[in-house]
């Protein structure tokens, strides 16, 4: 069985959200998943894949006093990982998310799959995306 984890930080509750439908999605798929708040992250090594949520914020950017620390400090043990990436936003046009991507790109990250981005809470398609994502990783 697969080990999955899903790490995250939500402001509003929308990226935890669609953190709560991406587990949903990994453990409907066999996955053994687990969901971590981005503060509580200690070791990723256990992990073959792991989905990252954050929202876009400010001029968008990743979250810059707990996420983007957090990702920082284990980006680079991650290749070689099934890694997806998720958020949630309420203006621009996903200008984070690219930023992201190309970030772990440089990392030697490789996404396993595409990135789902919602803008707000995460409904119907929106949430059918994040099981998806979290299925793609199982």
């Amino acid at each position: 069985m697969k080990k999955t984890a899903v790490v995250y930080w939500s402001g509003t509750g929308n990226t935890a959200a669609m953190a709560e439908l991406v587990l949903e999605g990994m453990r409907a798929a066999g996955a053994d998943a687990s969901l971590i708040e981005c503060t509580m992250v200690t070791d990723l090594a256990p992990y073959d894949a792991i989905a990252f949520g954050c929202p876009a914020m400010g001029s968008e950017q990743l979250e810059d006093s707990e996420f983007e620390p957090m990702f920082d400090s284990v980006k680079k043990s991650l290749a070689g990982k099934a890694v997806a990436l998720f958020g949630s936003y309420g203006w621009g046009d996903g200008e984070w998310m690219r930023s992201w991507e190309d970030d772990c790109r440089a990392c030697g990250i490789t996404l396993a799959c595409e990135s789902v981005l919602v803008n707000g809470a995460p409904e119907g398609a929106d949430a059918d995306a994040c099981r998806e994502l979290g299925k793609a990783l199982a």
